[in-house]
Order: structure tokens, then C-alpha cells, then sequence
């Protein structure tokens, strides 16, 4: 994904910083504690289709 995406990408929901996890191909918001999918280097930035990040996860342990 290219980079200078991250300077406009923020949390729909808080409107936070997103993190992308390269490994995991997710944008995530520690705050909120969503992950947003990445498929096919478009980030899917809809609340319905985010996971709820783990304990470990939302505290940046994993």
C-alpha cells in the first residue's frame, strides 16, 4: 500500500491514526479497537467489516 495513503487514512469512527500491520494486511485503531482489513491494497474502512482487536493486540503487545 502506498504510503502517502497513511497521511490522509483515519478511523471512521474516532477519526483517529490508523496503524497498517503489513503482516497482518490490516489498518489498525488502537483506540477504537478495530482492525480494518486490506484486500487487494484497498483498505475496507467500514465498521462492519473491522475485527475487534484482542487485549494483547490493543495494548500493542502483538
Amino acid at each position: 500500500m502506498d504510503k502517502r495513503l497513511f497521511e490522509v487514512l483515519a478511523c471512521p469512527l474516532c477519526k483517529g491514526d490508523v496503524k497498517y500491520d503489513k503482516k497482518k494486511a490490516e489498518l489498525i485503531c488502537r483506540p477504537c479497537g478495530l482492525a480494518y482489513p486490506v484486500r487487494d491494497d484497498i483498505p475496507m474502512m467500514l465498521e462492519d467489516s473491522a475485527r475487534t482487536l484482542t487485549t494483547d493486540e490493543r495494548l500493542g503487545k502483538s
